[in-house]
């Protein structure tokens, strides 16, 4: 329970209905205590931590003044809902964020009415609401629909399209949409808009004549300081070319300052009251109210639990080093040697893995923003002349350029290397984020080359694999670390289509795909099975698969991919091409939607821990359970 003595407004909030009770003179208050409350919750739990700090004031305002959940707020990247979470009845669970069965990290429609759309991609939610007022207007239905987009989503392609239609339509609809102007994704944000918006909160003069007039004024509700703020209004033009969203048929307000409470409820005052397209634009300060949140804004976007006295503290050194910091070091390294190498992120520096490279090779480093489509659709650009572009993407956020992968690479055969990252089981982000379809949605795509280490090593030699590949490849690894194995430094290929033998036991054999391999072999040790760490999704080594069927009566494919159209399902499809019946027990992510927990508890959720496996192989050949001879390990 909530500490009335410590906030004695905030723990009387149930809902946005107890919000709605209180004089609107507390709000100031409300704001501060629920940002202190943020600031404990997500250092008790960890979770995304700056954005949430940014929208407190407009959060409290927006339930306060509208009728939730009958009015509708669709909340952009769900970075920033915490705070909407707290005051949605979460407030007393938030610190369960993330783990099983806690509370979620993003918008989610089971969870509460209050979520009114579910939110994991960036830049959804125009086009969510403007589907929702468009369907109220024809039921007649007076609900208010309200966008909240911020922390970097106005960088993408698909709000503008959803601005386009909304503001050249008739009739008119009455959509609000609110531009959190942060100048923050995960990193900076980037590209002409950032720097269209920025010229406002950037310019010398008038911020020296706001300032200063706002000194020497004094109150600002005298009458001469609302004349000075109407004439600003007038004059900012000058500095911000709000024309651009009146021209897509938007009403333009702004900008204003977003954390300023009393400032936004009279602002969302007079829009409520106006009907057709709306767009506020606010400033926010991303990590607002926490000191090192704000000069932290990368660091602070999200945490793992840490004691806000302190702040963040400095991990010791890993014992292992994770796949993307493999992918990092092989990045810089391959571009030592290539100098047509490109390096392309829709948005995704850290997460990805470019921080060093986008220092060591500044002017073949490409931030596009959150813009996945274009980011692969000018790789394939670049390779058209020459170039050698990597493109460093999670799985997740490649399910957004998968027509450009199709379309603009794999069918003219072009020359570019997918490095996805967070590949199968993710966990605390849950479904929004799984990479849980990649070998499925690759596997199927003519040209592509389709890998997927079983070690750090491995990863190594696949990305420089894929790099002197002469066409489309791919190179898929999971969130985390691997198993230990050194990476090295050399730039070592591996044959394409070549399967490694691990273990040669008898009657089975496991034919394991990338991150299972580990798990695999610890069955195949105890059961006395052959083991295969197959390498390549596509091709299949074919050979090895032939030869393995003469002398067992079994496979069992295992990947951390769902299992209809995966990895398994090829080496099927093969086996019924040449006409061999043996069969096939396929081990992979279930038919539905995993939602968030650990990695570990995910994977054994789905029966692909050793305990799963074991179970799973023993199910469908008991007398396997009894004793063994030992296998041995090729080579050893």
């Amino acid at each position: 329970m909530t500490d009335p003595t410590r906030f004695p407004r905030l723990s009387r909030i149930d809902s946005p209905a107890d919000l709605r009770r209180f004089d609107e003179a507390e709000l100031p208050a409300i704001a501060d205590e629920l940002r202190a409350y943020l600031i404990e919750s997500v250092g008790r739990s960890g979770g995304h931590f700056g954005a949430g700090l940014g929208v407190i004031e407009l959060t409290t305002a927006l339930h306060y003044l509208y009728d939730t959940p009958h009015d509708r707020i669709v909340w952009d990247v769900g970075h920033q809902c915490y705070p909407h979470k707290i005051l949605t009845g979460r407030r007393d669970n938030i610190h369960t964020v993330k783990q099983r069965d806690g509370v979620a990290p993003f918008p989610k429609r089971d969870e509460s009415e209050y979520d009114t759309f579910g939110v994991g991609h960036s830049s959804t939610s125009i086009s969510a609401a403007l589907g929702m007022a468009i369907a109220n207007a024809r039921a007649g239905n007076d609900r208010r629909v309200v966008a909240v987009i911020g922390d970097g989503a106005m960088t993408a392609g698909m709000a503008y399209e959803a601005l386009n239609h909304a503001g050249g339509m008739e009739p008119e609809p009455d959509l609000l949409v609110i531009l959190n102007d942060n100048r923050m994704s995960i990193s900076e944000n980037v590209g002409g808009l950032t720097r269209m918006l920025g010229r406002l909160t950037s310019n010398k003069a008038l911020n020296t004549l706001r300032e200063g007039g706002k000194k020497l004024l004094g109150d600002k509700n005298s009458p001469p300081a609302k004349f000075v703020r109407r004439w600003e209004e007038h004059w900012k033009g000058m500095f911000v070319p709000s024309t651009l969203f009146e021209e897509m048929g938007f009403h333009y307000t702004g900008p204003i300052d977003g954390n300023d409470v009393e400032q936004l409820v009279a602002a969302l005052k007079t829009l409520k009251g106006l009907k057709g397209p709306q767009l506020l634009h606010v400033i926010t300060t991303k990590g607002k109210g926490y000191e090192l949140a704000e000069g932290d804004q990368i660091g602070y976007h999200a945490v793992s639990p840490f004691d806000p006295s302190k702040g963040l503290v400095a991990k010791g050194g890993a014992s292992k080093p994770t796949y993307t910091e493999v992918f990092s070091d092989w990045l810089c390294d391959a571009a030592a040697t290539e100098p047509k190498l490109m390096g392309i992120t829709p948005a995704m520096r850290e997460g990805s893995g470019l921080v060093r490279f986008s220092r060591e090779y500044p002017e073949r480093y490409f931030d596009v923003a959150i813009a996945e489509q274009h980011a692969v659709t000018l790789a394939a650009g670049m390779a058209v002349e020459g170039a050698k572009p990597v493109v460093a993407i999670y799985s997740t956020f490649l399910q957004r350029g998968y027509d450009q992968l199709v379309h603009d690479v794999a069918l003219q055969e072009l020359d570019v290397l997918f490095a996805i990252d967070r590949g199968g089981v993710v966990g605390p982000d849950g479904a929004t984020h799984a990479g849980n379809l990649d070998l499925s949605f690759l596997r199927c795509v003519p040209h592509m080359v389709v890998m997927a280490p079983a070690d750090e090593r491995e990863c190594r030699q696949m990305l420089t694999t894929g790099l002197r590949h002469q066409g489309p490849a791919a190179v898929r690894y999971p969130r985390g670390s691997g198993t230990g194995v050194a990476a090295g430094n050399d730039l070592d290929t591996l044959p394409i289509g070549k399967a490694e033998l691990r273990q040669q036991g008898a009657r089975v054999a496991l034919l394991a795909f990338g991150a299972l391999v580990p798990a695999a072999e610890a069955v195949g040790r105890e059961l006395g099975l052959t083991v295969v760490n197959m390498r390549f999704v596509k091709p299949l080594d074919r050979e090895l698969v032939l030869a393995l069927a003469r002398d067992h009566e079994g496979f069992v494919t295992l990947e951390d991919n769902v299992v209809m159209g995966g990895a398994g399902s090829g080496v099927a499809e093969l086996l019924n091409a040449e006409g061999v019946v043996r069969p096939v027990l396929h081990l992979g992510l279930p038919d539905a939607f995993q939602h968030h927990a650990s990695r570990e508890q995910l994977l054994a959720e789905a029966g692909l821990d050793v305990d799963g496996i074991r179970s799973a192989v023993l199910a469908r050949w008991p007398d396997l359970a009894e004793p063994q001879r030992p296998v041995a390990a090729v080579g050893a």
